[in-house]
C-alpha cells in the first residue's frame, strides 16, 4: 500500500512538471541580441567607455526557471592622449600624441535563471569563456599592436519583457560585470575589468 501512494505522489508531481513545462510551449529556448555599452575602469591601457558593441546569446530551458546557453559579444573602446614627450633610449625622445584601442571579443557558455515565468521576467546571469583581446596604439606615423587570449567570467543582471500574447518578441535590459586574465607586457596591462548595460531584442 505504502508503495502504491509513493507511486501515485510521484506520479502526480511528474504531471505537474510537466504541465508547469507545457504552460511555456514557445519559451523553452531564447535568443536575445542587441547594443551593449562597456566600460573599462581600472585599465592601464585604456580606461574609457564606449558605445561600440554588441552582443548575442541563446540558450535552452532544462528546468522551468533554469537555462543553459552560449553567448558572443565585443567592444571597443577608445581613448585618445594628448601630445607629450616620451623618452626614448640612448637620449633620444619623441613628442606626440596618440590613440589606444582595446578590442574584446568574448564567448562561451551561460547558466541563466529567471525568477517569473510570466511577461516580465527578472534573471540573473553567469558566463564563462574565453576573450580575446587586441590593442593598438596609433600613432600620426606608426602603429603598435599587442594581442592575447584570457579566462573570461561574468555576472549579469537582467530583464526581458514579452509585451505580446502567443508571441516570443520582446525587449531586453541588462547590466553586468566582467573580468578578463588578458595580459600584456608590451602595453604594461594586466587583466581587464569591464562594466556595461545591454539593450536589445529577446526571441
Amino acid at each position: 500500500m505504502k508503495t502504491r501512494y509513493i507511486m501515485m505522489i510521484l506520479a502526480a508531481a511528474f504531471l505537474f512538471a510537466a504541465a508547469d513545462m507545457d504552460a511555456q510551449v514557445g519559451k523553452r529556448y531564447y535568443i536575445n541580441g542587441g547594443w551593449q555599452f562597456n566600460g573599462t575602469p581600472g585599465n592601464t591601457y585604456s580606461e574609457t567607455a564606449s558605445g561600440w558593441g554588441a552582443y548575442a546569446e541563446s540558450g535552452c530551458y532544462l528546468l522551468p526557471k533554469l537555462a543553459v546557453g552560449v553567448f558572443a559579444s565585443f567592444n571597443t573602446n577608445n581613448e585618445y592622449v594628448s601630445r607629450k614627450v616620451y623618452q626614448l633610449p640612448e637620449g633620444a625622445a619623441l613628442s606626440t600624441d596618440l590613440t589606444r584601442s582595446l578590442f574584446q571579443l568574448p564567448f562561451g557558455a551561460t547558466l541563466r535563471y529567471r525568477f517569473t515565468r510570466s511577461k516580465l521576467q527578472p534573471y540573473m546571469e553567469a558566463k564563462v569563456g574565453a576573450n580575446y583581446s587586441s590593442e593598438h596604439t596609433y600613432f600620426s606615423t606608426m602603429v603598435l599592436s599587442d594581442s592575447q587570449w584570457g579566462f573570461y567570467a561574468s555576472p549579469e543582471f537582467g530583464l526581458t519583457w514579452h509585451p505580446f500574447d502567443r508571441s516570443n518578441f520582446g525587449f531586453q535590459f541588462a547590466v553586468y560585470y566582467s573580468y578578463a586574465t588578458n595580459s600584456s607586457k608590451s602595453f604594461n596591462m594586466n587583466g581587464i575589468n569591464n562594466c556595461g548595460f545591454k539593450l536589445g531584442v529577446s526571441f
